[in-house]
């Protein structure tokens, strides 16, 4: 996934309000920009970081640039890697790793589906590819990693949703379908993921469960750099 145009170095200054932060230019100017996560960035937020902004062209929105990159500790290497922090792109990475043949089991040749609703809970599929057997594919962002052997970890705050899409897609594959939940890891310095247990106790126990009712996990790693993110392969899951 290019970014086009190129993005703009910055310095974080600050995250607040879920959706706004402060940052400081080259030239010493300080700007309010959109944060495109929802989340808690639980180590992905590090005050005075370098980082990486997208402009939009549509010259009436009243934050023109957006927080797309930071560069974070990286407890294994012990220095620091460019995470993506938008949790609007996993989707688009997601489909790039698929189609590059990362994710065992679903036909990177096949067609894919956006947003299709499915399930008793009314919820949307991130992307559907429809076969014998119907694949079903939720897609989380994952980009907390706080441990130096490599492994990250999801979700970095309690999640409710996520808890209701596994439960949907077990009943996809209680339906006779198959069912994928596709972590894609925004940071090159995983090397497998797992649940955050002491975060979201009950989260880490239903993505156990999940996996014990067919759920197939997997995850893909991805290179960023200012210019691009890019899947790069797949790692493991421990479920």
């Amino acid at each position: 996934m290019q970014f086009d145009p190129p993005l703009e170095p910055a310095r974080l200054i600050r995250r607040y309000k879920r959706f706004l932060a402060d940052v400081v230019h080259p030239d010493g100017r300080e700007e309010t920009v959109h944060c495109p996560n929802p989340g808690a960035m639980l180590g992905v937020a590090p005050e005075d970081a370098p980082c990486w902004l997208s402009r939009s062209p549509n010259k009436n929105r009243k934050l023109p640039l957006t927080l797309e990159i930071v560069d974070c500790p990286s407890p294994p290497s012990g220095g620091v890697v460019p995470v993506g922090i938008n949790t609007n792109l996993p989707n688009r990475l997601a489909e790039e790793a698929i189609r590059a043949g990362f994710v065992d089991g679903i036909d990177p040749e096949g067609d894919l589906a956006r947003e299709v609703r499915y399930g008793e809970e009314k919820s949307r599929i991130d992307l559907l590819q429809r076969a014998e057997r119907d694949r079903y594919i939720e897609v989380k962002n994952c980009h907390l990693l706080r441990r130096d052997d490599g492994i990250a970890e999801f979700p970095d705050c309690v999640t409710t949703r996520g808890l209701k899409h596994l439960r949907e897609l077990a009943r996809m594959v209680d339906e006779g379908h198959d069912a994928f939940l596709l972590f894609i890891v925004q940071r090159g310095d995983a090397e497998a993921v797992k649940a955050a247990a002491d975060l979201d106790p009950k989260y880490a126990e239903g993505l156990s469960w999940a996996a014990q009712q067919g759920v197939q996990m997997r995850a893909v790693v991805c290179d960023i750099a200012p210019g691009a993110i890019t899947p790069r392969a797949a790692v493991p899951v421990e479920a």
